[in-house]
């Protein structure tokens, strides 16, 4: 339903000026007949609603001193009202609603490509201020500041996608005579990059290191508190990152009310709370506890546990035991 296209200048039409996102509202054949893609576009967006709430509830309890965690509330709510926008125009039909399928579908593009860089500027900077035991009132103080926060982050992107986005259709004719409703949507380049970056640096992590030398130690180390918290991130979340780089390698166009998911936040999430928690533990001090606000670390995290070393037994051959002869009684 996505496609990339050459916009073209005004100078010359023969060689195209950028590659524009495209998503195809409707075709037309050359005998005329007409297929709509508003059911897919309903489906896709229930598809994604759907997962926002597993993975939601799947990630919780929250904790909504966390201002990651309103910022997935947030995102599922705004899935909800896409949805049920959407929806609302499949029944009604095209004529008959209130507002167009390519208003919703550019508006909300640009809104959520506009989302990730300060979800996550903000986020990586109250986990580093975050206390460790706050009081019920600072608990109250934060959820409300966290509140005020998200609210402001959707109303700039909200104000700058209705002022410089034109959400108008275009019809877009091709070489084999057919044509289509077209309407120009946005991606998300941070995503993308990041999901690429945060694969690639977990695979290269988890990478043995002096293999050929373990059969030679008799004291086996703790492995440390980074490799147990890679090990247990890239568990939950590496399915995830792979499916992601598939489609970028593929070519595949994904746009950005697809690729801002809760997926991708509760990811960031879990990625932030563990390196800001591996930083404390090297600058604070020995680590008793994991932070509240992760997915499924807690599985690999007995393995760095503490400073003690398990001294393995290394088996030995006694020739003497060969020599020794089996008396019977009689």
């Amino acid at each position: 339903m996505t496609q990339r296209a050459p916009e073209y200048s005004s100078a010359s039409e023969a060689n195209p000026k950028m590659m524009k996102m495209l998503a195809i509202l409707g075709q037309w054949d050359i005998s005329g007949c007409h297929t709509d893609n508003m059911s897919s576009y309903c489906l896709l967006f229930l598809f994604k609603l759907g997962l926002d709430l597993v993975v939601f509830f799947l990630c919780s309890p929250k904790k909504y001193t966390y201002f990651l965690s309103i910022c997935s509330l947030s995102i599922a709510l705004g899935d909800l009202v896409i949805t049920f926008l959407m929806t609302t125009i499949w029944f009604l039909g095209t004529e008959r609603s209130f507002v167009s399928p390519c208003f919703i579908l550019a508006k909300a593009s640009v809104i959520y490509s506009a989302l990730p860089l300060p979800m996550m500027c903000l986020g990586l900077l109250f986990y580093c201020l975050e206390n460790t035991r706050p009081s019920s009132s600072a608990a109250f103080l934060k959820s409300f500041r966290n509140v005020c926060l998200t609210l402001l982050v959707w109303s700039v992107a909200i104000v700058f996608s209705i002022i410089f986005v034109n959400a108008e259709p275009r019809e877009m004719e091709y070489e084999t005579g057919r044509r289509a409703l077209v309407c120009q949507v946005e991606e998300s380049t941070l995503v993308a990059s990041f999901t690429s970056l945060l694969f690639i640096g977990t695979s290269f992590t988890l990478l043995p290191n002096n293999g050929e030398n373990y059969q030679k130690e008799t004291i086996w180390p703790r492995p440390p508190l980074w490799t147990s918290l890679t090990l247990g991130f890239s568990t939950f979340w590496m399915p995830y990152l792979v499916v992601s780089l598939i489609c970028q390698l593929c070519g595949f166009p994904v746009p950005a009310y697809i690729s801002v998911n809760l997926l991708w936040l509760e990811c960031t999430n879990s990625l932030m709370t563990g390196v800001v928690f591996w930083v404390r533990s090297k600058t604070t001090g020995p680590y008793d506890n994991l932070p509240e606000n992760v997915c499924l670390w807690h599985i690999y995290w007995h393995l760095s546990k503490g400073t003690q070393q398990v001294i393995m037994p290394l088996p030995v051959f006694n020739p003497s035991k060969d020599k020794e002869q089996t008396l019977f009684l009689v």
